[in-house]
């Protein structure tokens, strides 16, 4: 099997299943009463070609393919018709997140001021009938605190615990589908198992923010807006569902790129929209000024990990960290040196090339990283390929540096300084080591039987 560096035709089971799965998308459709056409019916229906699924080893199956069909921007505008029907029981609370990485590509795009763009966006979401628009850096932060405390417990395990280190990021769902599905058990335990912030935001808006407004899960339609198609994949996991509500915690993902098409198809510009505060978590407060996490292209895991383990593990304050460039500048190392020995060597490995050659060092017993992250797409998550894309589907470079000018200009907050995230660990969660945090914010990866070997593809 090869990837998209030697074709751009469809994943071969998706071919064989398009018809299939089209009927299937269709019934669906039928079935939710949404047969009449708007102004939006020109709207393509969610595809994932080879050139934009990032976990491309023939993984997914009928159903999987009919569901992801669904998650588009037509199924968006089949819940806001609903809420203008008389049948209000059938009516949806129809609340946005949208992701940190998603914010520089619609400033650049539009050329606009991050916290301009977040407002007008914003402003734009609601135009169309969104009740609630969140962003996701609450729910980053959550990921990154039990990210950090996870690793510092499995260093201190790792005399004890064959696969205590090193730790995998399991921010990413294109590395996590790959890891799982082609690589298995030699790096499933390795992987960390906090959630992601995509899915950690579910769990904010399907169960504390629910709680807040006297909601059924089932009642909230919840949409992400992400830099990647993968993002889709990740929403329909199995252990991100709620069989007593039968409610996902994410309903819907919608990259950037498919925002800027409902924009194009109601002839708007985001530079036309008002400026509308974007929406908490906590009531009538409303979110200031766009922060981000350490971090130049990330959610910055590596960067927050290593600091802290810094100071848990061996006592020594990194204020900067110096990375050191490998192979090439998606391959990159930092150490942490005390009595001239290395005690802490971690790793940022982005682009599947990269990934490949972490895992065959890990097959070969000459793995020398404690953590490393892990990100599918070449230069990071704001490289998504839902985003920066020009019309051949070639990355927009000059787009792209753009972003890399706008994120890093960001603010930087610590999660440790989020007032809410400490609230909200002892109100609703219980505690930081509770039963009920560990169930909120963690989830297990294991491996999915494949046929396919993942070491023979050529990335």
């Amino acid at each position: 099997m090869k990837c998209e560096n030697c074709t751009k035709k469809e994943c071969s089971k998706k071919q064989k299943n398009d018809d299939s799965q089209s009927a299937s998308v269709d019934a669906l459709s039928s079935n939710d009463g949404f047969e009449e056409k708007n102004e939006f019916y020109a709207l393509a229906n969610a595809k994932i070609l080879l050139s934009d699924c990032l976990a491309c080893d023939n993984c997914m199956t009928s159903e999987e393919g009919a569901r992801v069909f669904q998650q588009n921007q037509k199924e968006l505008f089949r819940i806001l018709n609903l809420n203008k029907k008389c049948d209000t029981s059938k009516h949806k609370v129809l609340a946005v997140s949208i992701c940190p990485q998603s914010l520089p590509y619609f400033a650049a795009k539009f050329n606009l001021s991050v916290n301009d763009a977040a407002r007008r966006l914003c402003g734009f979401l609601k135009s169309l009938g969104v009740h609630y628009v969140f962003d996701t850096t609450i729910a980053a932060d959550f990921s990154i605190l039990e990210s950090q405390r996870e690793f510092v417990q499995r260093y201190q395990r790792r005399n004890q615990e064959e696969h205590a280190l090193p730790m995998f990021a399991s921010a990413c769902p294109g590395w996590i589908r790959y890891a799982e599905r082609v690589l298995t058990n030699l790096v499933t335990s390795h992987i960390c198992t906090a959630k992601s912030p995509q899915q950690i935001m579910g769990s904010l808006v399907k169960g504390y923010f629910a709680r807040q407004q006297n909601l059924s899960p089932d009642k909230i339609f919840h949409v992400i807006v992400a830099p990647c198609y993968d993002k889709k994949l990740e929403a329909l996991r199995e252990d991100f569902y709620t069989a007593l509500y039968n409610s996902q915690e994410v309903d819907c993902v919608l990259t950037s790129g498919e925002i800027v098409q409902i924009m194009e198809q109601k002839n708007v510009s985001m530079k036309d929209m008002a400026e509308v505060a974007v929406d908490s978590l906590f009531g009538e407060i409303k979110e200031g000024d766009v922060v981000r996490h350490d971090g130049k292209r990330s959610d910055g895991y590596l960067e927050h990990i290593f600091k802290h383990a810094a100071k848990e593990l061996f006592g020594m304050d990194v204020k900067e960290i110096t990375y050191k460039a490998l192979k090439n500048k998606d391959f990159q190392e930092v150490t942490l040196e005390k009595d001239g020995e290395t005690v802490l060597r971690f790793a940022a490995a982005y682009g599947f090339r990269n990934i490949q050659n972490l895992v065959l060092k890990l097959k070969k017993g000459k793995f020398l990283y404690h953590f490393v992250e892990v990100l599918a797409c070449p230069g990071g998550c704001l490289n998504g390929k839902g985003q920066a894309q020009t019309e051949d589907g070639k990355p927009d470079k000059a787009l792209l540096n753009q972003m890399e000018e706008v994120y890093a200009a960001i603010p930087v907050r610590l999660p440790e300084t989020n007032v809410h995230v400490q609230k909200m660990y002892q109100d609703w969660l219980e505690g930081m080591d509770s039963r009920k945090a560990q169930e909120t914010l963690h989830t297990k990866y294991s491996a999915v039987n494949q046929t396919a070997s993942g070491l023979d593809i050529k990335w």
